[in-house]
Protein backbone atom coordinates (compact mmCIF):
# COMPACT_ATOMS: atom_id res chain seq x y z
CA UNK A 1 0.00 0.00 0.00
CA UNK A 2 1.53 3.33 -0.99
CA UNK A 3 1.27 6.35 1.30
CA UNK A 4 -1.33 8.12 -0.85
CA UNK A 5 -3.62 5.08 -0.73
CA UNK A 6 -3.04 4.65 3.01
CA UNK A 7 -3.98 8.27 3.72
CA UNK A 8 -7.17 8.06 1.66
CA UNK A 9 -8.37 4.63 2.81
CA UNK A 10 -7.57 4.74 6.53
CA UNK A 11 -10.68 4.90 8.70
CA UNK A 12 -11.30 4.84 12.42
CA UNK A 13 -12.28 1.28 13.28
CA UNK A 14 -13.76 0.90 16.74
CA UNK A 15 -15.18 -2.59 16.25
CA UNK A 16 -12.38 -5.14 16.51
CA UNK A 17 -12.04 -8.83 17.30
CA UNK A 18 -10.82 -10.06 20.67
CA UNK A 19 -7.68 -11.55 19.12
CA UNK A 20 -4.14 -10.75 20.17
CA UNK A 21 -2.17 -8.25 18.13
CA UNK A 22 1.36 -9.61 17.54
CA UNK A 23 4.10 -7.78 19.42
CA UNK A 24 6.06 -7.23 16.20
CA UNK A 25 3.06 -5.36 14.72
CA UNK A 26 2.83 -3.15 17.79
CA UNK A 27 6.57 -2.48 17.65
CA UNK A 28 6.28 -1.44 13.98
CA UNK A 29 3.44 0.92 14.91
CA UNK A 30 5.49 2.43 17.74
CA UNK A 31 8.51 2.87 15.49
CA UNK A 32 6.36 4.60 12.86
CA UNK A 33 5.38 7.08 15.56
CA UNK A 34 9.02 7.91 16.23
CA UNK A 35 9.50 9.04 12.63
CA UNK A 36 7.12 11.98 13.03
CA UNK A 37 8.60 15.39 12.35
CA UNK A 38 9.52 17.35 15.42
CA UNK A 39 11.24 20.68 15.74
CA UNK A 40 14.54 20.64 17.62
CA UNK A 41 14.51 16.81 17.46
CA UNK A 42 13.23 16.56 21.03
CA UNK A 43 11.18 13.38 20.46
CA UNK A 44 8.54 14.31 23.08
CA UNK A 45 6.33 11.23 22.54
CA UNK A 46 5.88 8.59 25.21
CA UNK A 47 4.13 5.27 24.55
CA UNK A 48 2.42 2.94 27.02
CA UNK A 49 1.29 -0.40 25.57
CA UNK A 50 -1.64 -1.90 27.46
CA UNK A 51 -2.71 -5.50 26.81
CA UNK A 52 -4.58 -8.14 28.75
CA UNK A 53 -4.85 -7.24 32.42
CA UNK A 54 -2.63 -4.23 31.76
CA UNK A 55 -5.67 -2.44 30.35
CA UNK A 56 -6.98 -2.23 33.92
CA UNK A 57 -4.36 0.50 34.57
CA UNK A 58 -6.17 2.70 32.06
CA UNK A 59 -9.59 1.78 33.49
CA UNK A 60 -8.43 2.74 36.99
CA UNK A 61 -6.95 6.01 35.72
CA UNK A 62 -10.17 6.76 33.83
CA UNK A 63 -12.26 6.15 36.94
CA UNK A 64 -10.11 8.31 39.21
CA UNK A 65 -9.91 11.05 36.58
CA UNK A 66 -13.68 11.02 36.09
CA UNK A 67 -14.17 11.43 39.85
CA UNK A 68 -11.63 14.27 39.95
CA UNK A 69 -13.22 15.97 36.95
CA UNK A 70 -16.65 15.81 38.61
CA UNK A 71 -15.18 16.91 41.94
CA UNK A 72 -16.55 13.88 43.76
CA UNK A 73 -15.24 11.29 46.17
CA UNK A 74 -17.58 8.43 45.31
CA UNK A 75 -18.58 5.89 47.95
CA UNK A 76 -17.15 2.39 47.34
CA UNK A 77 -20.25 1.03 45.58
CA UNK A 78 -20.42 3.98 43.16
CA UNK A 79 -16.67 3.76 42.56
CA UNK A 80 -16.98 0.05 41.71
CA UNK A 81 -19.77 0.85 39.22
CA UNK A 82 -17.61 3.56 37.62
CA UNK A 83 -14.65 1.17 37.45
CA UNK A 84 -16.78 -1.58 35.90
CA UNK A 85 -17.92 0.86 33.22
CA UNK A 86 -14.33 1.90 32.51
CA UNK A 87 -13.18 -1.74 32.36
CA UNK A 88 -15.86 -2.45 29.78
CA UNK A 89 -14.58 0.46 27.66
CA UNK A 90 -10.93 -0.63 27.71
CA UNK A 91 -11.89 -4.18 26.79
CA UNK A 92 -13.19 -2.99 23.41
CA UNK A 93 -9.74 -3.70 21.96
CA UNK A 94 -7.06 -6.30 22.77
CA UNK A 95 -4.32 -3.67 22.67
CA UNK A 96 -4.29 0.01 23.56
CA UNK A 97 -1.39 2.37 23.08
CA UNK A 98 -1.63 5.37 25.39
CA UNK A 99 0.32 8.22 23.80
CA UNK A 100 1.65 11.02 25.93
CA UNK A 101 3.66 14.16 25.36
CA UNK A 102 6.63 14.89 27.61
CA UNK A 103 7.68 18.31 26.36
CA UNK A 104 11.29 19.34 26.58
CA UNK A 105 11.80 22.74 28.13
CA UNK A 106 14.32 25.09 26.69
CA UNK A 107 14.64 28.64 25.47
CA UNK A 108 14.07 27.67 21.82
CA UNK A 109 11.46 24.95 22.38
CA UNK A 110 7.84 25.96 21.80
CA UNK A 111 5.44 23.79 23.87
CA UNK A 112 2.75 23.75 21.17
CA UNK A 113 5.26 22.32 18.69
CA UNK A 114 5.92 19.47 21.11
CA UNK A 115 2.19 18.69 21.22
CA UNK A 116 1.89 18.88 17.44
CA UNK A 117 4.82 16.50 17.03
CA UNK A 118 3.03 13.91 19.15
CA UNK A 119 -0.15 14.42 17.11
CA UNK A 120 1.94 13.70 14.02
CA UNK A 121 3.33 10.58 15.70
CA UNK A 122 -0.21 9.37 16.33
CA UNK A 123 -1.12 9.88 12.66
CA UNK A 124 1.96 7.87 11.61
CA UNK A 125 0.91 5.13 14.00
CA UNK A 126 -2.64 5.02 12.63
CA UNK A 127 -1.33 4.78 9.07
CA UNK A 128 1.08 1.97 10.00
CA UNK A 129 -1.72 0.07 11.75
CA UNK A 130 -3.85 0.44 8.61
CA UNK A 131 -1.00 -0.78 6.38
CA UNK A 132 -0.70 -3.86 8.63
CA UNK A 133 -4.40 -4.62 8.18
CA UNK A 134 -5.32 -3.65 11.73
CA UNK A 135 -8.30 -1.60 12.83
CA UNK A 136 -7.49 1.38 15.00
CA UNK A 137 -9.26 4.35 16.52
CA UNK A 138 -7.75 7.39 18.27
CA UNK A 139 -9.78 8.04 21.43
CA UNK A 140 -9.37 11.09 23.61
CA UNK A 141 -11.77 13.44 25.41
CA UNK A 142 -11.65 15.46 28.60
CA UNK A 143 -10.51 12.54 30.77
CA UNK A 144 -7.55 12.01 28.45
CA UNK A 145 -6.37 15.59 28.80
CA UNK A 146 -6.91 15.90 32.55
CA UNK A 147 -3.65 16.39 34.51
CA UNK A 148 -4.44 13.37 36.70
CA UNK A 149 -4.34 11.08 33.64
CA UNK A 150 -0.83 12.30 32.81
CA UNK A 151 0.20 11.82 36.42
CA UNK A 152 -1.15 8.25 36.47
CA UNK A 153 1.11 7.36 33.57
CA UNK A 154 4.15 8.98 35.17
CA UNK A 155 4.37 12.00 32.91
CA UNK A 156 6.01 15.10 34.36
CA UNK A 157 4.31 18.27 35.52
CA UNK A 158 4.23 19.64 31.96
CA UNK A 159 3.37 16.28 30.40
CA UNK A 160 0.00 15.49 28.88
CA UNK A 161 -1.75 12.43 27.59
CA UNK A 162 -2.85 13.06 23.99
CA UNK A 163 -4.76 9.94 23.10
CA UNK A 164 -5.41 6.25 23.32
CA UNK A 165 -5.03 4.17 20.17
CA UNK A 166 -7.32 1.16 20.40
CA UNK A 167 -5.95 -1.62 18.16
CA UNK A 168 -7.24 -4.93 16.90
CA UNK A 169 -8.19 -6.98 13.89
CA UNK A 170 -11.22 -5.37 12.23
CA UNK A 171 -14.58 -6.93 12.95
CA UNK A 172 -16.09 -5.37 9.84
CA UNK A 173 -15.10 -3.48 6.74
CA UNK A 174 -14.95 0.27 7.39
CA UNK A 175 -17.19 2.46 5.30
CA UNK A 176 -16.04 4.84 2.63
CA UNK A 177 -14.86 8.23 3.74
CA UNK A 178 -15.57 11.56 2.19
CA UNK A 179 -14.13 15.00 2.52
CA UNK A 180 -15.07 18.47 1.35
CA UNK A 181 -13.32 19.49 -1.86
CA UNK A 182 -10.02 21.23 -1.21
CA UNK A 183 -11.32 24.31 -2.99
CA UNK A 184 -13.72 24.97 -0.10
CA UNK A 185 -10.83 24.99 2.40
CA UNK A 186 -8.03 26.59 0.38
CA UNK A 187 -6.97 30.12 -0.46
CA UNK A 188 -4.21 30.50 -3.05
CA UNK A 189 -2.02 33.55 -2.46
CA UNK A 190 0.23 34.20 -5.43
CA UNK A 191 0.75 37.94 -5.23
CA UNK A 192 -1.50 38.82 -8.17
CA UNK A 193 -4.60 39.67 -6.16
CA UNK A 194 -5.45 43.22 -5.10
Amino acid sequence: MDVSEAIRTRRSVGSVKDEEVPREHIERILEAGTWAPNHRKTEPWRFFVLQGEGRAKLASAMTDTEAAEKGINPPPEQYEDMLASALKKVQRAPAIIAVGCEPVSGPKVIPLEETLAVGSAIQNMLLEAHALGLGAVWRSGSLCYHPLMAERFGLGADGQMLGFIYLGWPDREPGEGKREPIQSKTVWIDGTED
